[in-house]
């Protein structure tokens, strides 16, 4: 293990696993790499948690196992606490500090990773608040929304991306009705899919297997081919 500052930033290094506090902006965010170990890299990926106020963080499960489904895709999977999560300094923004942090962070792959594309994963709330900056960024290639809590938030913004997306959806989210998930996806453009889970729940409880298999098959398909060391 390595532990070391950088750029007034916090750096631990475990394995293929690296802990930082990166400044973005008024805030500094928490965040942990996670590189596979198999070379060469694919993309990178961020990966955006649930909401701030009910207990979302950078360890909710179901981030983390997208995460791992997309280093088994070949990407460099990096997840961060939003902004008065865990380490991460400021407080709560109702969306707008939240939007902020993604972007800082799609700045920071970009810099760390500049021949790779990135791709953004969110999950409920950070669903809402990453694809919104995933689908007008042009350096993020491919989205992936879990859990849209539809009932809540408004994702038609949705509906203008071209760029090729995964939404996953338990049949039983009690945040998102099907009929409301199934109008969206006939509104969205063909590079758009989504994959019912039958059964799951909002926080795919007992399936979270399948979401990280679909986050794997989905990255390894959009990637397949793409080599970087």
């Amino acid at each position: 293990m390595i532990l070391r500052s950088m750029h007034s930033s916090l750096v631990i290094r475990h394995s293929s696993l690296e802990l930082m506090l990166i400044a973005a902006g008024e805030v500094k965010l928490e965040v942990v790499l996670w590189e596979p170990k198999a070379r060469p890299l694919r993309a990178a990926a961020l990966l955006c948690h649930p909401h701030p106020l009910y207990g979302g963080t950078m360890n909710n499960r179901v981030v983390y196992r997208a995460a791992k489904g997309a280093a088994e895709a070949g990407l460099a999977a990096l997840r961060f606490n939003f902004r008065g999560v865990g380490a991460s300094t400021g407080s709560y923004d109702k969306g707008a500090g939240e939007r902020k942090d993604v972007a800082a962070l799609v700045d920071y792959l970009s810099g760390r990773y500049p021949a790779l594309p990135l791709a953004l994963i969110g999950f409920s709330f950070g669903a809402w608040v990453g694809l919104q900056v995933g689908c007008h960024d042009p350096r993020v290639q491919a989205l992936v929304g879990l859990g849209l809590p539809l009932d809540i938030y408004d994702f038609d913004f949705l509906i203008d991306s071209e760029k090729p997306s995964l939404f996953i959806s338990g049949t039983r989210d009690r945040f998102c009705q099907r009929e409301k998930m199934e109008l969206l996806a006939r509104r969205l453009p063909p590079g758009s899919m989504v994959s019912w889970v039958e059964g799951a729940d909002h926080m795919f409880t007992r399936e979270v297997n399948q979401v990280q298999g679909l986050v794997r098959d989905f990255f390894r398909a959009q990637f397949e081919g793409n080599h970087r060391r």
